[in-house]
C-alpha cells in the first residue's frame, strides 16, 4: 500500500470515532481487572498524543497536526489493527495491566501495532516506529 493509504487510515474520522470508544473500553477493562471493581474512564488526548510522540507515530503525521488529531490518529490505528485481527483487545489489555503508566503502555501498544500493520501492508513510513527499541516495559 502507498503512503496515501496509510494517511487514509490515520486520518479516517470514522475509524477515529470507533477508536475513541475502543481505547476507552480497553483501558477501562484493564483498570477494572487491576482494581477489582468496574471502572469506566476516558483516556485523554494528551496521553495518546504523548504516546504517539514517544513511539514515533507523530513523526509521520503532518508537522502542524494538533494534539486532538494526533490522538485521533492513534485511535484510528489501534482500532484498524483490532478490526484486522493484528492485535486483540485481550493483548492490549494485558499490556495496559503490566504497566500502570498509561503513556508508556499506549506507547508500547502503538509500537507493536505499527510493526504488525507494516508487516501486513509494507508501509515504509512505519519503519521509523518499528525500528525503535521498545523501552516502555523494561
Amino acid at each position: 500500500m502507498a503512503k496515501g493509504e496509510l494517511r487514509k487510515i490515520l486520518t479516517d474520522k470514522g475509524l477515529a470515532r470507533l477508536g475513541d470508544a475502543y481505547v476507552n473500553f480497553i483501558y477501562s477493562l484493564a483498570l477494572t481487572e487491576i482494581e477489582g471493581a468496574p471502572t469506566g474512564v476516558k483516556v485523554s488526548d494528551r496521553i495518546l498524543a504523548e504516546a504517539a510522540k514517544a513511539s514515533g507515530l507523530k513523526g509521520i503525521l503532518p508537522k502542524r497536526t494538533g494534539r486532538d488529531d494526533v490522538a485521533n490518529a492513534v485511535e484510528a490505528l489501534l482500532v484498524y489493527a483490532w478490526r484486522h485481527k493484528l492485535m486483540t483487545s485481550e493483548e492490549a489489555i494485558d499490556i495496559l495491566k503490566r504497566n500502570p503508566n498509561p503513556r508508556e503502555s499506549f506507547t508500547h501498544i502503538i509500537e507493536v501495532t505499527a510493526k504488525r500493520v507494516q508487516s501486513l501492508h509494507g508501509f515504509r513510513e512505519l519503519g521509523q516506529i518499528t525500528n525503535m527499541e521498545s523501552h516502555t516495559l523494561e
